[in-house]
């Protein structure tokens, strides 16, 4: 990797592209402070925010999760697929694992993450040596020990969304000026040793975050920043990932050593996320995806968007494309470039509320309203909608991209699940690993999170294996096209085993064939394994609605044999599937190379010390 020797005094200056933490105003003054050094710089509370900002902006934009680390990153999956198109050394190739080291997708993005890592390098350098960080009133000490906090969790969201990316990568710890008379060209790191630091520091900076409640006493409010149920929360995540699988550098996959212990870090870290009582479900999941993220709420009551990327601007950097480059068009505007496997679609009960939120199967016409419904290899992912957006709205003849919709990192719903995991593996399915999981489903089919409900809830007597498969379904179903799934996969050694299965499934839907149940998850529900899928549905010509009040007939039983009045007819299940989806569907994966990316051609050049991933 290509070593930039910056002086101090310009590193502080990069930081002025800024973000508010607060209310609808995003921006903090956005005049860069090119000519305050770091003593200057962090002198204060004030201005110490303003270099945190800039840690936070490199979230955003068109380089991260604003649309490339969000969208073009994550599929091909069980659950999603990128778009269509021939090949392009571009997004289509990425997304059907034909990537090569000189993709235009990939450098960018990758030296995005690592400005993060600088950012927060320099903040985390610098707060300590503040005089007020010590010697400060008690606010003002509490209030740099959080930023300084913040600052090693951004870093380890940065270096832990390109470990998983790209594997072993060099240390990059120090600020840049210190690393280039240092070590110029350092080699990689084993990931495992990345790992523990992240992990180090992430336990050191849950001590220096407070938790939600506590965001008064030290004259903060409550806003997007992280607090400690965030710090927690990655923490846990990073866990699972150190105690997982992945493709080493000799090609193999394997799990990382000790792997237990690393689950129990997650356990814990979950459990006490849970026992604070500072998050909760939001009981709608339709309100916490259409009033919440699509809405642009301020506050989130119960706390269940534990960790999110504010974005804002209309501009390419720092704003995000969420619900345009993915999600349903309006008025022809948006690329609905992410398409929802119809194995997906017959993954979730007929019951599951989430399924009509997490899949769009339809266009928006020009009025805004009006639904156009899609057939079944051409469902949109969901979550983010441009039919949804409030607060502010976009009419249907506004061409605008950038919707300044927040990514959304961990969910509350998430701990839970990684609590159930992480208890099953290392004690096999207990009465709270149920709990934890139960209390997702139930919010998932609209009933009460807290009431047991055995229509509803995994029954007990599961063994091991079987619960696990279990939880690999359900953190589909909870967290489908939220960008965690493909890597969830990778991190259980079952991409290879999910892709071949669904892309068999999806050859057998297109024949009119019954699918068969998947062996690294729960099955299907018993309906959905049919010959009979309907291979036409009809949707109320007309419809504003987005739900199954568009539809005149089932899912899951055949159609009409003529189309009733007042409906559209439109083709679901048919031969399609396989010569639009099947045949682009993962079409390059190779397992032992393509769970990991290459390294972009540029990062290479500049380093001679930079090994290039297995296979490529």
């Amino acid at each position: 990797m290509k070593s930039i020797k910056l002086n101090s005094v310009f590193s502080i200056g990069l930081l002025g592209v800024l973000f508010l933490f607060s209310g609808c105003e995003k921006y903090l003054d956005q005049q860069p402070i090119t000519e305050l050094g770091p003593t200057m710089v962090f002198s204060d509370v004030p201005n110490t925010k303003k270099a945190l900002a800039g840690v936070y902006s490199r979230l955003m934009g068109d380089q991260g999760y604003g649309i490339r680390l969000s969208l073009y990153y994550t599929v091909d999956n069980d659950e999603t697929m990128g778009p269509s198109g021939g090949a392009d050394n571009d997004r289509r190739d990425m997304a059907r694992y034909l990537l090569t080291p000189g993709n235009a997708q990939l450098n960018r993005p990758f030296q995005q993450l690592f400005q993060g890592i600088e950012y927060a390098n320099i903040c985390i350098a610098n707060i300590p040596k503040s005089k007020i960080y010590s010697n400060g009133s008690n606010q003002e000490k509490a209030q740099m020990k959080r930023m300084l906090g913040e600052a090693l969790t951004l870093r380890a969201q940065y270096y832990f969304e390109a470990i998983r990316i790209w594997g072993d990568l060099p240390a990059h710890f120090n600020e840049a000026s210190a690393q280039a008379t240092s070590d110029p060209f350092p080699k990689q790191t084993n990931r495992d040793s990345l790992y523990d630091i992240l992990l180090n520091d992430l336990s050191y900076a849950s001590q220096l975050v407070p938790w939600r409640n506590e965001l008064a006493s030290i004259g903060d409010q409550v806003d997007e920043r992280i607090t400690k149920g965030a710090v927690k929360a990655l923490r846990a995540r990073i866990a699972l990932f150190r105690g997982g699988f992945s493709l080493r550098n000799d090609g193999v996959i394997r799990r990382g050593s000790n792997h237990l212990f690393y689950y129990q870090i997650a356990k814990d870290e979950c459990n006490d996320i849970i026992q604070s009582g500072q998050h909760n479900l939001n009981p709608s999941f339709r309100s916490l995806w259409k009033d919440q993220v699509c809405g642009h709420a301020v506050s989130d009551p119960d706390g269940e968007l534990m960790f999110q990327a504010s974005a804002y601007g209309n501009a390419a950097v720092q704003d995000s494309k969420l619900g345009y480059y993915n999600g349903p068009s309006m008025n022809g505007y948006g690329n609905k470039s992410i398409n929802v496997l119809p194995t997906y679609f017959y993954l979730f009960d007929s019951l599951d509320k989430r399924r009509d939120v997490t899949i769009a199967p339809y266009n928006v016409q020009a009025d805004g309203v009006t639904k156009t419904c899609v057939g079944g290899t051409g469902l949109n992912d969901g979550k983010f909608r441009r039919d949804w957006i409030t607060g502010p709205s976009f009419g249907p003849t506004n061409a605008i991209q950038y919707f300044s919709l927040k990514w959304q990192f961990i969910r509350y719903s998430d701990v839970l699940l990684m609590y159930a995991e992480a208890e099953n593996e290392l004690n096999g399915p207990s009465s709270t690993a149920y709990d934890a999981l139960n209390k997702v489903r139930r919010r998932g089919y609209g009933v009460s999170i807290t009431t047991p409900n055995a229509s509803i809830d995994i029954p007990a007597g599961l063994s091991k294996a079987d619960f696990f498969k279990v939880v690999v379904r359900e953190r589909s179903l909870e967290l489908g096209g939220e960008g965690i799934r493909k890597f969830d996969l990778i991190r259980w050694n079952l991409l290879n085993t999910a892709i071949t299965e669904n892309r068999n499934n999806m050859i057998s839907m297109s024949q009119s064939l019954e699918m068969t149940n998947p062996t690294y998850m729960a099955p299907f529900p018993t309906y959905s394994i049919s010959t009979t899928l309907p291979t036409s549905m009809f949707y109320f010509t007309g419809t504003t609605a987005d739900g199954l009040a568009m539809w005149s007939n089932s899912f899951y039983y055949p159609g009409y044999s003529s189309t009733p009045a007042g409906t559209t007819k439109i083709t679901w299940v048919s031969t399609s599937v396989n010569t639009t989806l099947v045949s682009r569907y993962a079409s390059g994966f190779t397992t032992g190379k393509s769970e990991l990316f290459p390294f972009p051609q540029p990062a290479v050049d500049a380093n001679f010390n930079l090994k290039q991933n297995p296979g490529y």
